[in-house]
């Protein structure tokens, strides 16, 4: 069986935690919004520039772009070498190509942070950058069916996010026999409801990539602070807001718990 080298391990579950406390940031920020003072909707690339005010901002900006790159790297081995043996069938790779995906908006997202840390505006902030992405791709060939597709596969990936939540199956992901009650009960509270928020976010996303492929308007698509603005907007969505800002809070525990424990070596190794 082929073993992922350490050196990679140790750098993807840092990229992990690191992706975990950028959703905490936007979590907290959401639930803010939803409640008091000092808070707003944002996706990631807000949340990093949030961190740019912060008490040595520029050194926490290194350290998260930084970080993410491990997180890159392992969704890129996940698309690429199907270490966990997704498989070439319908559902293999849709995944597949789900972490593919992940991989270029977080390279985006990494990129960002280290041009706000040698004190360089980012391209991007809040929503601007899957706009810029519908617009450029709908200037190609084909390219309102590439963003329509991007769309389906978003949403379709926030749909097994959703379930995966729903029915804990993201512990085979973890290495449990590693970790103690308090630590498994931690991971199942905040991995289910973190991913169930998750799945409502990407979802969102997907729908805003199908309308601008079918409107051909890409000052329809939106991220994150895309999509909790959205919720904010129906009825009673302070509430529903602060609810997902609450799960997103989660979600980003959950991913500082996979970094410590999830499965990195090639099949169901630890």
């Amino acid at each position: 069986m082929e073993e992922t080298k350490p050196w990679i391990r140790r750098f993807s579950r840092t990229g992990y935690m690191t992706k975990g406390i950028v959703y905490i940031i936007i979590g907290v920020l959401a639930l803010l919004a939803a409640f008091g003072p000092g808070g707003n909707t944002t996706g990631t690339t807000g949340a990093v520039e949030y961190v740019s005010t912060m008490p040595f901002g520029k050194l926490l900006l290194w350290l998260i772009g930084i970080g993410l790159f491990g997180y890159i790297i392992w969704n890129l081995i996940k698309a690429i070498k199907d270490p966990q043996y997704e498989g070439k069938d319908g559902k293999g790779l849709i995944k597949r190509i789900g972490y593919f995906v992940s991989a270029i908006i977080h390279g985006n997202l990494a990129i960002a942070a280290i041009l706000l840390a040698i004190r360089k505006k980012s391209s991007s902030s809040g929503g601007e950058s899957e706009r810029e992405i519908s617009a450029r791709l709908m200037e190609q060939p084909f390219g309102v069916w590439l963003v329509g597709l991007i769309g389906a596969i978003i949403l379709i990936y926030g749909i097994y996010e959703l379930q995966s939540g729903a029915r804990l199956k993201f512990l085979k992901q973890l290495k449990t026999h590693e970790m103690n009650d308090k630590e498994i009960k931690m991971a199942k509270q905040a991995g289910r409801t973190g991913l169930i928020a998750r799945g409502i976010v990407l979802g969102l996303i997907g729908f805003f990539f199908l309308r601008t492929a079918w409107t051909h308007n890409p000052d329809n698509s939106k991220g994150i602070g895309g999509a909790l603005d959205e919720l904010a907007a129906q009825p009673y969505g302070m509430f529903i807001l602060a609810a997902v800002a609450a799960g997103l809070i989660l979600y980003g525990i959950y991913q500082i718990v996979r970094g410590r424990y999830e499965r990195m070596n090639f099949g169901h190794g630890s």
